[in-house]
C-alpha cells in the first residue's frame, strides 16, 4: 500500500515539478536578456543585411538589418514649430528647481504619436533622462520652457538657446548611405552579434542628436 502511494504522489507532483522547471528556465533567460546597445556614429559601409558604424567612442560595430528594421528621418526644426498638442521626446538633466534642461528636441509626427510615452533614465550623459510626451498649453513661458505632459505625470522642460531641435520623419533605407549619421539600439543576439529594430539617420547631412 505504502508503494503504491508513493508512486500516486510521484505521479501528481511531476506535473507541478515540469511547470516550475519551464518557469524558472524562463525567469532565468528574461533575468539574463543583455539591455540594448546604444550605437552613435556614422555609417562606414552598407550591405543588403547589415550596416557598419563608426561610433562616437571610436569603436567600429557592425549592426545586422532586415526588412523589418524602420528607418527614421531626423531633420532640422526649430522651436517655433512646436505647438500645443505637439507630440516630443526630448533627453534632458536634472536642474535644482526639479525642471529638466534639455539636452536635445526631437518632435514626433502625429502619426507616431504616443511612442515612447514616459519618464525613465537615458544615456546621453550623467543623470540624463528621456521624456517623452504632449506638449502641454504652455509652449514658451519665461523665455524658452515648455510643459511635457505623459501617462501619470508631467515635466516642465527648460530648452537653451543652442540646444539642437529636429524633426523624426517616416524615412526608408535610402538613408541608410556611408557618412550618414545615425543614432539605434542595438539588440545583443545570443551569438554577441547586434541588430537593430529602429534607426534614426540624419538627413542632409544633420546629426541625430537623441
Amino acid at each position: 500500500m505504502n508503494t503504491r502511494f508513493g508512486k500516486l504522489l510521484r505521479t501528481l507532483a511531476l506535473p507541478t515539478l515540469m511547470t516550475a522547471g519551464l518557469l524558472g528556465a524562463s525567469y532565468a533567460v528574461h533575468a539574463q536578456t543583455p539591455p540594448p546597445v546604444g550605437v552613435r556614429g556614422a555609417i562606414t559601409a552598407v550591405s543588403d543585411d547589415a550596416i557598419k558604424v563608426h561610433t562616437n567612442r571610436g569603436e567600429d560595430l557592425t549592426i545586422k538589418i532586415n526588412n523589418n528594421t524602420q528607418v527614421r528621418a531626423v531633420t532640422l526644426a526649430k522651436l517655433t514649430d512646436i505647438k500645443p498638442g505637439s507630440y516630443i521626446g526630448t533627453a534632458a538633466t536634472p536642474l535644482p528647481d526639479g525642471s529638466l534642461k534639455a539636452l536635445e528636441v526631437h518632435v514626433f509626427p502625429p502619426a507616431m504619436a504616443g511612442t515612447g510615452d514616459g519618464h525613465r533614465a537615458w544615456d546621453l550623459g550623467p543623470k540624463s533622462t528621456m521624456t517623452n510626451g504632449t506638449v502641454g498649453d504652455l509652449v514658451a513661458t519665461n523665455g524658452r520652457t515648455l510643459t511635457l505632459k505623459y501617462k501619470g505625470g508631467e515635466k516642465k522642460i527648460v530648452v537653451p538657446d543652442d540646444v539642437p531641435i529636429v524633426n523624426l520623419e517616416p524615412g526608408d533605407r535610402s538613408l541608410l548611405a556611408v557618412g550618414t549619421k545615425v543614432v539605434l539600439f542595438a539588440k545583443k543576439e545570443a551569438d554577441a552579434s547586434l541588430s537593430a529594430s529602429f534607426i534614426s539617420a540624419g538627413k542632409d547631412g544633420v546629426t541625430p542628436p537623441m
